[in-house]
């Protein structure tokens, strides 16, 4: 989710639920270390529970970067052995670690030793020619020997050579059987399951399986399904937020952005997809598409497309 849950992709998603854990966008150990902290991991008070997802290899500067974003204030650490991108790769990080597990191991040790908030991993069944159940175990065996307090398994193989990041994340077969194997081999350790899960009533089902679900490109095209997450997780116990309370809040939000010189599509792009499905979906595109992106649009922008797609008007924060 490179360049997508940014700060403001994740205070939007923070609107549509308060329970969800929210996760950052990789971001490289070596970049929290030497590069601008405050624009990498700054992040509004509002997005907690939200964890920071780690790229790197070494040990000891996965623990100095996890140590950084503790003090920052993240809830949790998420190491990145998943990603199959080319950059990632040449950095010797992401998913081609699933072929070094006892260094994933040892980056989890230096991270634990470092934070004391949780420190998780996110994987592949494996990559190329790996034998899934093989690799799959060595990794999960190591990373929770070292104290990892969840494994979060995206459930594809990654193919490394032949097959681009895009087509990874839809080419090779999902197999759920395999993470749901691996949570009967570790009853009492969390594991999450990730991986084409387009809906709530999909992850409910998954949830009778293993601890989590973490759903990314669902969330992010059509992130009105976030609006039943708490519904969900507590039973019916909680309700949704109207959509009216969502736009308010965020028209607020892009007025503080504004405000601090940031311009309203860094906001309102991650917002196209709300009315996915429903009437004036279309036209709300439009208007987030070429009105939010003009200079010097402000949140009036948003009010006014919400007031042409919904009925009654919401509060502008201009």
């Amino acid at each position: 989710m490179m360049d997508w849950t940014d700060r403001h992709c994740r205070f939007f998603h923070r609107q549509l639920s308060r329970r969800a854990l929210l996760y950052t966008e990789m971001v490289v150990a070596d970049a929290v270390i030497h590069g601008d902290r405050s624009r990498l991991l700054g992040f509004d008070p509002a997005e907690h529970p939200v964890a920071l997802q780690l790229g790197g290899s070494d040990p000891a500067k996965l623990a100095q970067a996890a140590s950084i974003a503790a003090d920052f204030g993240y809830d949790e650490i998420n190491l990145n052995v998943g990603c199959p991108s080319d950059r990632v790769q040449s950095g010797t990080f992401g998913a081609c670690l699933m072929k070094t597990p006892a260094l994933v191991a040892d980056c989890v040790d230096a991270m634990k030793q470092a934070v004391v908030i949780p420190v998780t991993v996110k994987c592949r069944l494996g990559v190329d020619d790996q034998d899934i159940e093989t690799a799959l175990d060595e990794l999960a065996d190591g990373v929770f020997a070292r104290g990892a307090d969840a494994l979060w398994v995206h459930a594809r193989k990654a193919w490394l050579a032949g097959l681009s990041p895009k087509e990874n994340r839809d080419i090779p077969p999902l197999d759920y059987d395999r993470v749901y194997r691996l949570k009967a081999r570790y009853p009492n350790w969390s594991i999450g399951l990730n991986g084409g899960i387009n809906s709530l009533d999909e992850a409910a089902t998954h949830l009778g399986r293993v601890d989590g679900v973490m759903l990314g490109r669902a969330a992010y095209h059509t992130p009105g399904l976030l609006a039943g997450v708490d519904r969900l997780l507590t039973q019916g116990q909680e309700g949704e937020p109207t959509l009216v309370e969502v736009v308010e809040a965020m028209a607020a939000y892009c007025a503080r952005h504004i405000a601090a010189g940031g311009r309203l599509s860094h906001v309102t792009r991650h917002m196209v997809g709300l009315f996915h499905g429903m009437p004036g979906a279309r036209r709300w595109r439009q208007i987030l598409s070429t009105e939010a992106t003009r200079p010097g649009a402000g949140p009036e922008v948003l009010c006014e497309a919400f007031a042409a797609v919904a009925e009654g008007p919401v509060r502008s924060a201009a």
